[in-house]
């Protein structure tokens, strides 16, 4: 579903501020895959996102999705495959508009725009039942402005509009950093629900190591902008803490005493 090819990025190139981002990078995705990334600042996590969402160009190497080589299309032209979800709950919705034409946008993300009725009752009656399965009772507060909820409820409303389309791919940037331990773990219970119901790809880039392990079929664990560790099946259901961290300090050549001090 999802494959990187010897992906390399460089920032600032020929500068003082040179920064290599991803090294010769390979990743392959199948299809249902639920991968969680963890690694320290400066890995090259959020880089290796961006790189397969298109927000910049990379310098060389092939990104694929299911089957199609997106490598030199910008973001707006991969949003059809691509649903994301990010850090700051603040992005990804329209705060000045109401929930169901937030959730009318996103229905219609990579289709072409006509003259038609905005929202149809068919579509008013979709909506209300999609909220409905959040539980968090915005389905009776449809025509509320998405700016007036809490950080929570829009993260919830925005993992619901990345997944509406059935994305080929859905990215989860740190999704529940900026939410309190409670908030945040319904986030992630939702995440799982979603992914799991509609049989989604993804990848979540977290800096918990319980939520690494917990959550999704795969870990893999960067540094230096490449994949250093990769975890599956019964070997990632039977990991533990101190376990990964042992791992990192083995292959990464370094010892780190705490999960707080290697994903700080």
């Amino acid at each position: 579903m999802l494959e990187l090819s010897h992906v390399c990025k460089t920032f600032n190139a020929g500068t003082i501020n040179e920064k290599k981002a991803l090294c010769d990078l390979d990743l392959h995705l199948e299809p249902g895959d639920f991968v969680t990334v963890i690694g320290g600042n400066g890995a090259g996590k959020s880089t290796m996102l961006n790189a397969a969402a298109g927000v910049w160009p990379v310098d060389s190497g092939c990104i694929t999705i299911d089957g199609t080589d997106v490598t030199g299309l910008p973001e707006y032209k991969r949003a059809k495959y691509i649903g994301r979800v990010f850090q700051d709950p603040m992005m990804g919705t329209v705060p000045n508009m109401q929930i169901v034409e937030n959730l009318a946008l996103a229905a219609r993300r990579g289709r072409p725009r006509t003259l038609k009725w905005g929202v149809t009752r068919s579509e008013k009656e979709i909506y209300h039942e999609k909220l409905k399965t959040l539980g968090l009772g915005l389905e009776d507060r449809m025509t509320s402005k998405v700016g007036l909820l809490s950080g929570g409820q829009r993260q919830a409303l925005t993992l619901l509009m990345a997944s509406l389309q059935k994305p080929k791919l859905l990215l989860l940037d740190e999704h529940t950093a900026a939410l309190d331990p409670a908030t945040a773990a319904k986030v992630l219970e939702l995440s799982d629900s979603i992914v799991q119901e509609n049989g989604l790809t993804a990848m979540m880039i977290t800096h918990n190591m319980r939520d690494a392990i917990v959550h999704g079929n795969r870990l893999i664990m960067m540094n230096a902008g490449k994949i250093i560790l990769d975890i599956r099946g019964e070997e990632k259901k039977h990991l533990t803490k101190h376990e990964l961290l042992d791992k990192f300090a083995e292959i990464a050549g370094v010892q780190e005493e705490t999960d707080q001090v290697l994903l700080s």
